[in-house]
C-alpha cells in the first residue's frame, strides 16, 4: 500500500476503537447505575480510559499522517510516540487501581452480595465487552503491524487489557455464583493486573525509545547495508550509517563514496538509484545519501566496507 493508503486504513480503524468503547462506556455506565453494581461501573470507568487513549491514538495517526511543514521538516511521526507512551502509561494507572481494588478485597473490605439474576445479568456484560473488544483490539493490531504504528498497538493492548479485565471479572462471578466465595474475584484481578503492567512496560520502553531517536533494531540496519552492498561494484565504499525512527517514519543517513573519476550527475543519478531501492524494501523511509569522492586509495575514510580496496588489492594479484 502506498502512504495515502496507508493512512487511511490507519485512520479507519483508529475510529472503529473510538465508537466501540464509546458504546461500551454508555451500556457499562447504564447497566451498572440500572442495577446499582459498584463492580460494573468500576468497569465502566476503566472503559473510558479505555475511551480517552482511542481518541488520543485517532488524533495522533491523524496528525502524524500530515505532510512536513515549515515547523515540522521532518514530518509529524513522534506524534504516534508520544500518544505511545501516554497510552502506556495509561495502562500503568489502571494496573494499579485494579491491584488496589484487589488487595482492599483481600483485607476483608466488604464485598457486593448480587442475587443469582445480577450475577448472570453481569457476566452476560462482561463476556459482551470481552469479545467486542477482542474483536476490535486484534484489528487495531493487525493494522499496526502492518503499517508499524506504535499508537494503534497501544490502543490494541489498552483494549487487550480491558478483554482481560472483562474476562477476569466475568470468571470471578461464575466462580462466585457457583461457589459462593467472593475472594475468587481479587485474585483473578490481581493476575490480570501483572499481565497488564507487563504490556503497559514493553510499549513504554519502545515509544520512549523513539522518542530519544534510538536507532532501528540491528537486523534491519544489517538489511540496509545488504541492499547498499549489493551495488558494491558501483562505488567505493560507505560509511557512517545513521537510522532512527520517527513514528511509522525511519530515516536512514550514511556517506557514500564515489569513485573520483565519475561525474556529479552520474554520482547523483547512482544516489537516486540506491535511494529507491532502500524505500523499496522500507516504503516508510526518509533516506539521506552524503556523497563523498574517492582518493584513489590514499584515504582512511571508508569504514564498513571499500571495493576500492578490495579491487585494487586483486588486481594486484593478477599483475603478479
Amino acid at each position: 500500500m502506498d502512504k495515502t493508503s496507508v493512512d487511511r486504513i490507519k485512520q479507519q480503524t483508529a475510529r472503529l476503537s473510538v465508537i466501540s468503547n464509546s458504546i461500551l462506556v454508555v451500556m457499562k455506565f447504564v447497566i451498572g447505575f440500572a442495577i446499582g453494581s459498584v463492580s460494573i461501573i468500576s468497569e465502566a470507568i476503566h472503559s473510558s480510559m479505555d475511551l480517552i487513549a482511542a481518541v488520543i491514538a485517532f488524533f495522533s495517526v491523524k496528525k502524524s499522517s500530515e505532510p512536513p511543514d515549515a515547523g515540522h521538516a521532518f514530518g509529524h511521526g513522534k506524534f504516534e510516540d508520544i500518544s505511545g507512551l501516554i497510552e502506556a502509561i495509561l495502562i500503568f494507572i489502571a494496573a494499579v487501581l485494579i491491584i488496589i481494588e484487589a488487595v482492599k478485597k483481600l483485607l476483608g473490605e466488604p464485598t457486593e452480595h448480587f442475587t443469582p439474576d445480577l450475577l448472570i445479568l453481569g457476566i452476560a456484560i462482561m463476556g459482551i465487552s470481552g469479545l467486542v473488544n477482542w474483536y476490535v483490539s486484534s484489528r487495531l493490531m493487525k493494522v499496526a503491524k502492518q503499517t508499524e504504528s506504535i499508537a494503534l498497538e497501544s490502543d490494541a493492548w489498552h483494549l487487550r487489557t480491558d478483554v482481560y479485565t472483562s474476562l477476569g471479572v466475568m470468571a470471578g462471578l461464575i466462580l462466585i455464583k457457583l461457589t459462593g466465595i467472593p475472594l475468587f474475584d481479587p485474585l483473578f484481578a490481581l493476575g490480570v493486573a501483572v499481565i497488564i503492567m507487563k504490556a503497559a512496560w514493553d510499549l513504554t520502553t519502545r515509544s520512549f525509545s523513539d522518542l530519544i531517536d534510538h536507532s532501528i533494531p540491528e537486523k534491519d540496519e544489517q538489511r540496509i547495508r545488504q541492499i547498499i552492498c549489493e551495488h558494491a561494484t558501483d562505488y567505493a565504499g560507505f560509511h557512517d550509517l545513521k537510522t532512527r525512527r520517527s513514528g511509522p517514519e525511519i530515516f536512514i543517513e550514511f556517506h557514500l563514496v564515489m569513485p573520483g573519476g565519475i561525474t556529479v550527475i552520474e554520482s547523483h543519478d547512482f544516489a537516486d538509484h540506491l535511494e529507491n531501492d532502500l524505500i523499496l524494501e522500507y516504503p516508510r523511509s526518509n533516506v539521506t545519501i552524503h556523497i563523498e569522492p574517492c582518493s584513489e586509495g590514499r584515504c582512511n575514510r571508508c569504514g564498513s566496507f571499500c571495493t576500492f580496496y578490495k579491487k585494487n588489492g586483486a588486481q594486484d594479484k593478477s599483475e603478479n
